[in-house]
């Protein structure tokens, strides 16, 4: 979410200059900000323009990082890796000869080895840019992870001390720590630091480690790309920008298409840069994708991708979703979830429900009941920091190479200043939607036009993009309509309309800055006129079910059946149920304590919604990712 919003019009390109400037000036003249660096003389060097693509804000704001003035001569760190490192473990960092433990010593994983470790106070904005407010890492490239040595206990304490002579009159202490990784393709190196996160100086770094197969093909995912459910889309990640090939079915292989993308295809501005175009970037390597032909729906299928140069992921077993028209059809579907570290490190945009919530779906695909997996924007919250796409394509694995994982765009994905976005904030910190449709190729009609229409099963869905104009004539308003006057009730009888912000929330605070009221107004009447059924959005992150609503009137409300489940009986259509499902991760939003009458269930707990469709009625779940129990249900019928 994250939003700037007000009744101004953002695209104004001097209001975008005004505002950055405002932003700029007030954190760099702020003393918080001013007086952070460590007390080291300036080192500019014109040669790192060459090699990080930056620009003078980069060299106003670089120092040199030296070594801590006072250290001891014992200090050394070492990690349990005696080789190189498969594709995804844990690895065991330890630090020793600390002779004052202190709580701002610190440990980053940084990637590559050859990344600035300088410091860069003003990095500041960059994170602000996105959004994330947290105490970060100042370092002029963005370290890939960060813990504090007190999180091993004894550390402070000196629980693990060693003599450092005969007489042990000098007495030294170490601790340990436990970082996860999986294989982002580029050398590791651990540094260790004093000063804290805000003012660092280094005191021992590790001698680089490598992975043992960097174009290890990994991260599988898939998704479909038409109604008939013959063919599906697997994508993956490799270091090495060879075609290779997916092997499926009856002795059956495809060969991929391979992309990429570079810094060169970031967003930025003149006067701030963005994270993705400046320390925020991470070689994405090579993305691959292959298309399976010649399935059958609702079948199971195992695969296996990559070549033998690269060697070759896992068996894998998927299941192709029903064929639009047929009788049936069981989804999940959520927004804003993003990632967590499955360790105790400090990250950029960290989303506390992620890992929770992944997990409970999980056991859901693999109990075989999902036929398909839809998420609503916002999907990894890397914005700019591209490593983290990565992480996320790791925490998905398990239920994205299963089963079939639609997505929609989120203002995390596109929004950028003077992009093209319909809202000029930072939100995607300068990805500009480049990361997120290389990595999620989805049935669209064109490059940054990711809007799109499906039918699985009974359901018809109309998926849009909040983040590119949708105002009245435009080419994706005119498509909304088209698609959805297209629909053919007797082979899909419900439609589902899905895109990221919502046109209602009773989030706590001005409901301007979660809802575009020109947004409602524009595309609204469309669901009214065309008998959308369910609306599903996100941004706002919470759980949050209305009544048929229409210009925020009650047109309709459920009743109880003979089991106590809300029933809305769309049999007499009067207008469609909106239900705001951004719980997946996502630090949580709490409510208004004067809710509107359209507003009849309101929860802030971590979890997704699961929907039963059949010819005459959609059973409609919100399942708690913790306890796994169902918090809210409803039927909408014929």
């Amino acid at each position: 979410m994250i939003q700037y919003y007000s009744m101004m019009d953002w695209r104004n390109p001097s209001l975008q200059v005004l505002i950055i400037t405002i932003l700029v000036l007030s954190l760099t003249s702020s003393s918080s900000y001013a007086h952070r660096v460590y007390p080291h003389g300036h080192e500019y060097k014109i040669e790192d323009y060459d090699h990080t693509m930056i620009s003078d804000f980069r060299l106003i704001n670089r120092m040199s990082l030296i070594k801590c003035p006072i250290e001891s001569a014992y200090i050394q760190i070492n990690t349990s890796a005696t080789s190189t490192l498969p594709n995804e473990g844990n690895i065991t960092v330890t630090v020793s000869g600390v002779l004052h433990p202190a709580t701002g010593d610190w440990v980053a994983m940084v990637s590559p080895s050859t990344a600035d470790i300088g410091s860069c106070p003003l990095d500041a904005v960059m994170y602000m840019q996105t959004g994330d407010l947290a105490s970060l890492p100042l370092l002029c490239h963005y370290p890939v992870k960060a813990q504090y040595v007190s999180n091993d206990p004894g550390y402070l304490s000196c629980q693990n001390s060693a003599c450092q002579d005969s007489s042990c009159l000098i007495k030294t202490c170490s601790g340990s720590i436990t970082f996860h990784y999986t294989n982002i393709r580029t050398d590791l190196i651990f540094v260790f630091f004093a000063g804290g996160v805000k003012t660092p100086c280094i005191l021992a770094t590790t001698q680089p480690i490598q992975f043992a197969n960097p174009a290890s093909p990994l991260y599988g995912h898939l998704s479909s790309i038409d109604s008939t459910a013959t063919s599906m889309t697997l994508t993956w990640v490799s270091g090495d920008q060879a075609p290779q090939q997916v092997l499926y079915g009856n002795n059956q292989s495809q060969t991929s298409v391979v992309t990429t993308f570079t810094q060169n295809d970031m967003c930025t501005t003149t006067l701030l840069p963005s994270p993705a175009k400046d320390f925020g970037w991470h070689d994405p390597g090579y993305i691959h994708s292959a298309v399976m032909t010649g399935l059958l729906p609702s079948t199971t299928y195992s695969y296996q991708y990559g070549s033998n140069s690269v060697g070759w992921s896992n068996q894998i077993q998927f299941r192709t979703p029903p064929a639009g028209g047929s009788n049936e059809l069981t989804f999940l579907a959520f927004a804003d979830m993003g990632k967590t570290p499955l360790d105790p490190s400090i990250e950029h945009y960290i989303q506390p429900g992620a890992v929770s919530v992944i997990q409970a779906m999980a056991s859901e695909v693999a109990a075989g009941n999902i036929d398909a997996i839809y998420h609503i924007g916002d999907i990894s919250y890397a914005t700019g920091f591209l490593v983290e796409w990565d992480f996320f394509l790791n925490l998905i694995k398990y239920i994205a190479s299963s089963v079939s994982y639609m997505t929609s765009i989120g203002n995390h994905e596109r929004d950028y200043i003077s992009s093209g976005s319909v809202y000029i904030t930072p939100d995607s910190g300068g990805e500009c939607g480049v990361p997120y449709e290389t990595y999620f190729p989805m049935p669209t009609p064109a490059k940054d036009k990711p809007w799109y229409s499906i039918e699985q099963g009974p359901v018809h869905f109309t998926v849009i993009s909040t983040e590119h104009p949708w105002s009245v004539n435009s080419e994706q308003y005119n498509w909304m309509q088209s698609d959805m006057a297209s629909v053919n009730r007797s082979r899909t009888p419900w439609l589902i309309f899905a895109g990221h912000r919502p046109m209602y929330s009773s989030i706590k605070g001005l409901e301007i800055l979660n809802v575009d009221p020109r947004f409602v107004s524009a595309v609204e009447p469309l669901l009214l006129q065309y008998q959308v059924d369910l609306a599903l959005f996100g941004h706002v992150h919470n759980y949050e079910r209305l009544c048929a609503v229409y210009q925020k009137q009650c047109l309709g409300m459920p009743v109880k059946d003979a089991n106590g489940i809300d029933t809305y009986n769309n049999g007499n259509y009067t207008a469609p149920v909106h239900v705001i499902i951004g719980m997946a991760g996502f630090t949580l939003d709490s409510f208004t304590s004067n809710p509107n009458s359209w507003s009849l269930v309101r929860i802030s707990e971590f979890g997704y919604s699961k929907v039963q469709a059949t010819s005459n009625s959609l059973l409609f779940q919100f399942l708690n990712a913790h306890t796994r129990q169902i918090d809210d249900s409803f039927y909408i019928t014929k």
